[in-house]
Parts: C-alpha cells; sequence; structure tokens
C-alpha cells in the first residue's frame, strides 16, 4: 500500500507540474477584464468538476472580491437546484447548463466549465451555445481533451486520465486564479 501511495503521489506532481502557467497567465488576465468590465462569469461542471465550480465562484467571488474592493460577477450553474431539476425534467440533462446561459448570458461575458472527459454533452451544449451568442469560452479538460476542448476559445489540458488527478489540478488551477487576486490586488485597479 505504501508503494501505491509514493506512486500515487508521484503522478499527481507530475500532473501538477505539467499545468502550462502561460495559459493560467492568460485567464488571469480574461477574469481581470471581466472584473474591470463588469462581465458576468458564469462556472460549471458534472460531479466532482460540479464540486470545483462551486467552490470556484465562492473563492472568486467572496474571497478575491473581498481584498480587491471590487466585486467579480460570477455564478456556478451547478447550485441552483430548481433550475437544474427544472431543465432536466421539462427538457434534457443536455439542457441544465445552456438553458440558464439563455436567461443570464451577454456577449462578452465568461463561460468556463471543467470536464474531465471533455465530452459531457450538457457541457458541450452550453460551451457551444455560448461561443454562437459571443461569450469567451474556457474549458479545464483532462487528456482525452474531448468535444468541449474543440470549440472552446482558451483550452487547459491535464494531460491524464485519471479522475481524481485532473479534478485535483483543476481546483490547483481555480484556486490560482483567485489567490491571483487575493495576493496581488493591484489586478483588480483599472
Amino acid at each position: 500500500m505504501e508503494q501505491w501511495i509514493r506512486d500515487y503521489i508521484r503522478a499527481q506532481q507530475a500532473a501538477l507540474g505539467a499545468i502550462p502557467t502561460g495559459a493560467v497567465e492568460r485567464i488571469i488576465g480574461l477574469l481581470r477584464c471581466a472584473l474591470l468590465e463588469e462581465r458576468q462569469i458564469f462556472v460549471f461542471g458534472n460531479g466532482g468538476s460540479a464540486a470545483n465550480a462551486s467552490q470556484f465562484a465562492t473563492d472568486l467571488g467572496k474571497g478575491a472580491s473581498d481584498k480587491l474592493g471590487r466585486r467579480f460577477r460570477v455564478m456556478s450553474l451547478n447550485d441552483n437546484v430548481s433550475w437544474v431539476t427544472a431543465l432536466g425534467n421539462d427538457y434534457s440533462y443536455e439542457d441544465v447548463f445552456v438553458g440558464q446561459l439563455q436567461n443570464y448570458a451577454r456577449p462578452g461575458d465568461i463561460a468556463i466549465t471543467m470536464s474531465v472527459s471533455g465530452n459531457s454533452p450538457n457541457v458541450v451544449k452550453a460551451i457551444d451555445w455560448a461561443v454562437k451568442n459571443g461569450l469567451h469560452t474556457v474549458a479545464l479538460v483532462g487528456g482525452k481533451r474531448g468535444r468541449v476542448a474543440e470549440i472552446a476559445h482558451d483550452v487547459i489540458v491535464i494531460n491524464d486520465a485519471h479522475y481524481g488527478r485532473v479534478e485535483d489540478c483543476h481546483m490547483t488551477i481555480c484556486h490560482m486564479l483567485c489567490y491571483a487576486f487575493m495576493e496581488k490586488p493591484d489586478l483588480g485597479k483599472g
């Protein structure tokens, strides 16, 4: 068991070490523009990625905003159970994110998704709609990349197929995106 634990840690360190820093920096720039232009940021995913999306929205909307003196307009599309269940029941599960974007999103806003497979139909449909309707799209995906990686504007690939490792790396990226503003609050100045 000890060897398995060591191997797991080694694989996690390799995945973390391969996060493309330039791509993370580019997304920090997008978030900065969204903050200064008062654009809405939407985040979403399924399963563990849904939990990551919720935490990211909280960290950016509360934690980073508290340090800046201005507020990020950020929303996790996973967090409104009534919306998700109404759209899933009345239309289909593929519509649980796109249905919310149709109500709230405007051109110039940002849609960020996390999907290890990159092929979740509800994620693909939402990102496709966002691209066609003038939102800037970001996808954090795993090594399989999937359809969402083909259509999103900015893509960060964690080159691993292990769901736990990829989701951990996605959350690390989310923390970097938030802590950039928490630890460098001058980023929030116009």
